[in-house]
């Protein structure tokens, strides 16, 4: 039973409680609630604007319409909410233990590999939930305050204010990357209307450091901290609905969705921690799968076991797309051939998907031919 007027302590109200000793029991919290950090960012970032404005201007975004439908509601928090005035962000590291380690996964064309965020449960609802923990007990705190819980479900920059919020820096592959703890986290924000002293912005350690620039497959990495989208991994494999241009397919490997390899590479993710929380522990085998398992699923099969999963969000017929890109970079083996024709013959010649996978049973014989002629693969 809730308590009563008589028995219920009384709250006091947030301007008569010091901020300071306020945000130290907020970072308590939530830690309880299994955030690794917590920090407050103000709402001004002219940078991040300026930023944004000049990516979206040079087409960076590619079919991301969205990221340019809001305006600057983007980079102005108290006009995405009005009366914001402080905005609490935090991080949680993600990177599953006991999962197949991604140089293994990588080093092995019949296998698949999945970005390391995925392989678990979707983590917008765990975030979102343990956000809300985090503002009733506040509220439990301080009386009833005005916010709104954050994670990758509105126009936000989520990185800009995790900068602004002392949680660390913006990597030269521009993701967020954090000095003791690397950039394996997710990260979600709980906008309010509460006066909280902002944390001061983390330092760039990136130095002259250009390894993940280096190594990214298809040279997505076009400057220090901007990305052309159209030319990532990721965006390929679950953004874009449609045909993967074919030159991107074959630095594609065996990637099937998204792709870690700037984080893989990046010095700083030696202090990368695994996750305590066993909803992003890897399900189904997704760490290490065999591509042609994979690609013998049917549709209700897709459906059943990415139920949960970030992974159903591009759907089946993306999802055969990228398996077929794959197949295709995988050395010759007469299963992966008969699979291709296979799925050709269920497949609508009209439909990208068959030219996808018409593509694959060229990339299988020019495999074939190479191991019996022992010459170079020619892709047309």
């Amino acid at each position: 039973m809730p308590p009563t007027a008589s028995n219920q302590a009384p709250v006091p109200p947030a301007e008569a409680l010091d901020p300071v000793a306020l945000v130290g029991r907020l970072r308590e919290w939530g830690r309880a609630l299994g955030f690794q950090s917590i920090g407050i960012a103000g709402v001004e970032l002219p940078d991040a604007e300026r930023g944004l404005q000049a990516w979206l201007a040079a087409g960076y975004q590619g079919q991301m319409d969205y990221m340019a439908r809001h305006g600057t509601l983007r980079s102005r928090p108290a006009a995405l909410v009005p009366g914001t005035l402080s905005i609490i962000s935090a991080r949680m590291d993600y990177l599953p233990p006991e999962a197949a380690t991604p140089a293994r996964v990588l080093s092995d064309p019949t296998r698949g590999y999945v970005s390391r965020y995925a392989l678990g449960r979707d983590y917008h609802k765990l975030l979102r939930r343990r956000l809300q923990q985090l503002a009733d007990r506040l509220a439990a705190e301080i009386g009833p305050f005005g916010h709104r819980v954050f994670v990758d479900s509105a126009p936000v920059l989520e990185t800009a204010l995790a900068e602004q919020a002392g949680l660390g820096w913006k990597g030269k592959h521009s993701l967020l990357i954090h000095r003791e703890a690397g950039s394996w986290f997710f990260l979600g924000e709980l906008f309010t209307d509460l006066p909280l002293p902002p944390d001061t912005p983390a330092r760039v350690h990136c130095g002259r450091c250009t390894a993940c620039i280096d190594i990214c497959p298809t040279r997505a990495i076009v400057a220090d901290g901007v990305v052309d989208a159209r030319r990532c991994i990721s965006y390929l494999t679950i953004e874009l609905d449609g045909p993967i241009p074919e030159e991107f397919r074959r630095p594609m490997g065996n990637r099937i969705y998204g792709c870690d390899d700037c984080q893989l590479i990046c010095p700083w993710n030696r202090f990368a921690r695994q996750t305590g929380e066993a909803d992003f522990r890897a399900r189904h085998g997704l760490d290490d799968p065999s591509l042609l398992a994979l690609f013998a699923w049917s549709e209700a099969q897709f459906l059943r076991l990415t139920e949960g999963s970030a992974l159903r969000r591009i759907g089946y017929m993306r999802w055969l797309r990228n398996l077929s890109v794959a197949l295709g970079n995988a050395p010759y083996e007469p299963a992966i051939v008969a699979a291709l024709h296979e799925r050709r013959a269920q497949t609508s010649p009209g439909h990208w998907l068959y030219e996808h996978v018409s593509w694959a049973m060229v990339q299988q014989e020019a495999q074939r031919t190479q191991a019996l002629t022992g010459g170079s693969i020619h892709t047309p």
